[in-house]
């Protein structure tokens, strides 16, 4: 587990410096505060049999939360176009929650592509999974489900 942490961190740092020409540090963050979902209340609802299950993407490569479908690092077009196809099946009021997790949101490659994309196609209940510093900080290390 050590060892796969170390190896994300360096993919993480990686697509950071490939990144930074893509990201303004100027330019608005594309969802509302309203569309982030935190980290314990995706827990519960994962958690919970009865609970209507959001469809949660992985658009980064940190590891995968229970239930999610990875699509790989979002920040690559190849990548961007195979969650769009993925996301044309997909009716329009579906509730989805995407998170990355590799790093801090001010420095992440992948989060804004993929909500953008999310609006660009009108889908109407999309949340990005509150992880301000990175998966591990945010959601592992608080005990929260992952794929085994």
């Amino acid at each position: 587990m050590r060892n796969m942490l170390f190896f994300i961190v360096a993919i993480c740092i990686i697509m950071v410096q490939e990144a930074k020409a893509q990201i303004n540090p100027l330019e608005k963050d594309p969802w509302s505060k309203n569309q982030l979902i935190e980290p314990a209340t995706l827990a519960s609802i994962i958690n919970n049999p009865n609970a209507q299950k959001p469809l949660i993407f992985n658009i980064g490569v940190a590891e995968d939360i229970k239930g999610a479908k990875n699509m790989d690092a979002a920040s690559k077009k190849e990548n961007l176009a195979s969650f769009k196809k993925t996301l044309s099946k997909v009716p329009k009021n579906t509730a989805i929650v995407i998170y990355c997790g590799c790093c801090p949101f001010n420095k992440c490659p992948n989060i804004r592509p993929a909500f953008k994309l999310l609006l660009e196609m009108r889908f109407t209940h999309a949340s990005l999974l509150n992880l301000p510093l990175n998966l591990k900080t945010d959601w592992i290390d608080k005990g929260f489900p992952l794929t085994k």
